[in-house]
């Protein structure tokens, strides 16, 4: 008999055991129907998963990390969002496809995958052939992320810590740095070595994504030193300046203010000197709000 996951949710590692079916939520904030808050066309990611007409981003309501700098704090705690069916889900797939989305961008989707899942294998039976891209925070379950195989083409996980302490004060997730090196590992085994079309947008593969935080210099390098002895030029690195601080981070004073231009070209130097080769980088000034799309239920 094949298990409900919602009845005793134990999808991510927090492993909270909510049922979620009976309106119990877990430490991710969310019941057990489908919530999403935005599905629309997104050119903020990587270039090679925006492109030219945008990224088919759909947003889905909380999440099961919580960091204390969250920029997606309205959807992520769980305050914004429409419960949708799996159904919908999959009209949605087409509607974004219709706009001309360059592949279906899944936001946040660790505490909804048994009907994201249903939705996928519906869509693709009716035709869907853009690439799937699942958005993460890294803070996955192997036995979860096993669930899509063959149905996700492009991962997309952070990885923001590689010390247990930092990731306890701002995660409240001391088993992070694990969690996310057996996450990644999993992911690449299931998409491989990269794949792009005649324009350079990717069609398979990893990309990681590492967010510099103030005052977290050496906990970077130590991530980027770690995928790159374990991964090399395999997968793609994407290394962002983008942190914004945000009110409510009293608590937090270190954390109340920008990445220098120093910092980020001191990290940007040891990547070229470890021999990554395949990275994003960004341009300055990419720390505003600006970056967080409105949550307004639009394509929903």
């Amino acid at each position: 008999m094949q298990k409900n996951w919602m009845e005793d949710c134990t999808l991510c590692p927090r492993m909270c055991h909510a049922n979620r079916e009976a309106g119990q939520k877990g430490y991710c904030k969310s019941g057990s129907r489908l919530t999403a808050a935005r599905a629309a066309l997104h050119f903020w990611e990587e270039p090679c998963i925006s492109g030219e007409n945008g990224s088919g981003a759909i947003f889905f309501s909380g999440c099961n990390l919580g960091c204390v700098y969250c920029q997606n704090r309205a959807i992520s705690r769980g305050r914004a969002g429409e419960e949708i069916s799996i159904d919908r889900l999959a009209e949605i797939f087409f509607e974004l496809k219709e706009k001309g989305a360059q592949n279906i961008n899944l936001v946040t989707p660790s505490h909804f995958v048994p009907p994201i899942r249903e939705a996928l294998i519906l869509a693709k039976e009716q035709g869907l052939k853009l690439p799937i891209v699942y958005n993460c925070s890294g803070y996955e379950r192997v036995e979860t992320l096993r669930m899509l195989e063959g149905l996700v083409d492009i991962y997309l996980p952070d990885f923001k810590y590689f010390s247990a302490g930092t990731a306890r004060k701002y995660s409240s997730a001391p088993d992070y740095p694990s969690v996310v090196k057996t996450a990644i590992a999993e992911m690449f085994r299931q998409t491989g070595l990269p794949a792009f079309d005649a324009d350079r947008r990717m069609t398979r593969g990893l990309i990681v994504r590492h967010l510099v935080l103030p005052g977290q210099l050496d906990d970077s390098k130590n991530i980027l030193s770690y995928l790159f002895d374990t991964y090399g030029n395999q997968i793609y690195y994407s290394i962002m300046n983008q942190f914004t601080p945000l009110a409510g981070l009293e608590r937090y004073p270190e954390l109340n203010r920008t990445i220098s231009s120093k910092e980020y070209e001191e990290l940007i130097d040891f990547a070229v000197e470890l021999g990554i080769e395949n990275g994003f980088i960004q341009e300055g000034g990419t720390a505003e709000e600006s970056f967080v799309p409105p949550f307004d239920g639009e394509g929903i």
